[in-house]
C-alpha cells in the first residue's frame, strides 16, 4: 500500500477513533466507574478534592477505554486492508488473508498485555472452532493474535495460536519493514484537529461528573462524606437514589 491510499485510510481510522470516544466519554455514567475504584486508596492519598477524584475515574476508564477502541478503530481496519484481507464471521477472529495454500485467521489486539487464562483459553476454543470449520479446505491454518504494537512474537507451544506484534506484524501483513513507522508518520497534524473536537465533550463529563459527586458524596460543607461513599462502593445494600439524592 502506498502513501496515497494510506494516508486518507489513517485518516478515516483517525476520525472513526475520535467519533466513537467521543461517544463514550459522553455517555460515561459516575455509578459505573465509580464502583471499580477504591475509596480507601483515594482516603489514604489523602485526596481532599472532589474534583481531584472526578478527575482521576474519568482519566483511568477512558485510557483504558482507548486501548480497545484504538485496536477496533485503527489498527484492525489499517491491518485488514493493507493485508488485502476479508472480515471474518467467525467469532473471535476479526479477518482472514486466504491465499492458494494458506488461511490465516488474525484475531487484533491493541497490544501485546497480559491476558488471563481464561481469555487465553477463550481465544484458544475460537481458534480451535475456526480450524474445524477449515479443515475440509486443506489448507494451511495459521492462527495469529495480532498486535498493533510491542515485541511479542514468539511462539507459545501450549496454544494452537502464535503471537505477532509490532514491526514484525505489520510486515507479516504487508510486506513492508517501515509500515509500523509509516502508521505514525502519516499521522500528521490529525490528532491535534481531532483533539479540539473531544475536549469539550470531556470538559463536559469532568462538570457534569464533579456535580454529581458534590452533591451525592459530599456533606454541605463540601467535604467528603467517606462512608457514604465507601457504603455506595462496598455495601451489600447498594444505596438507591430518592428524590434526586442517594439513600441507603
Amino acid at each position: 500500500m502506498d502513501t496515497s491510499q494510506l494516508e486518507p485510510l489513517i485518516s478515516k481510522c483517525l476520525k472513526d477513533f475520535y467519533e466513537r470516544r467521543i461517544q463514550t466519554v459522553a455517555q460515561l455514567k459516575l455509578p459505573k466507574v465509580l464502583q471499580r475504584k477504591n475509596p480507601y486508596l483515594f482516603r489514604a492519598l489523602g485526596t481532599q478534592k472532589a474534583s481531584e477524584i472526578v478527575d482521576r475515574l474519568a482519566s483511568d476508564y477512558i485510557s483504558a477505554s482507548d486501548e480497545s477502541l484504538f485496536g477496533d478503530a485503527f489498527f484492525e481496519p489499517i491491518a485488514r486492508i493493507a493485508s488485502g484481507g476479508n472480515v471474518s464471521d467467525a467469532a473471535g477472529v476479526d479477518f482472514v488473508v486466504e491465499t492458494e495454500n494458506r488461511v490465516t485467521s488474525v484475531a487484533m489486539k491493541s497490544g501485546p498485555n497480559p491476558y488471563n487464562s481464561s481469555q487465553k483459553k477463550r481465544q484458544h476454543d475460537e481458534f480451535l472452532a475456526v480450524r474445524s470449520r477449515l479443515y475440509k479446505m486443506h489448507k494451511e491454518f495459521d492462527p495469529v493474535l495480532g498486535h498493533g504494537y510491542g515485541r511479542k512474537n514468539s511462539p507459545n507451544k501450549s496454544q494452537i495460536y502464535r503471537d505477532s506484534s509490532g514491526q514484525v506484524f505489520w510486515q507479516e501483513m504487508t510486506g513492508d519493514p517501515d509500515f509500523y513507522l509509516k502508521l505514525i508518520r502519516l499521522m500528521k497534524d490529525e490528532p491535534a484537529k481531532h483533539r479540539e473536537a473531544y475536549q469539550p465533550a470531556w470538559d463536559a463529563t469532568i462538570n457534569r461528573f464533579t456535580a454529581e459527586f458534590i452533591k451525592d458524596f459530599c456533606f454541605p460543607d463540601g467535604s467528603i462524606d467517606w462512608e457514604k461513599l465507601v457504603q455506595f462502593v462496598s455495601a451489600e445494600k447498594r444505596p438507591r437514589r430518592v428524590k434526586g439524592a442517594l439513600v441507603m
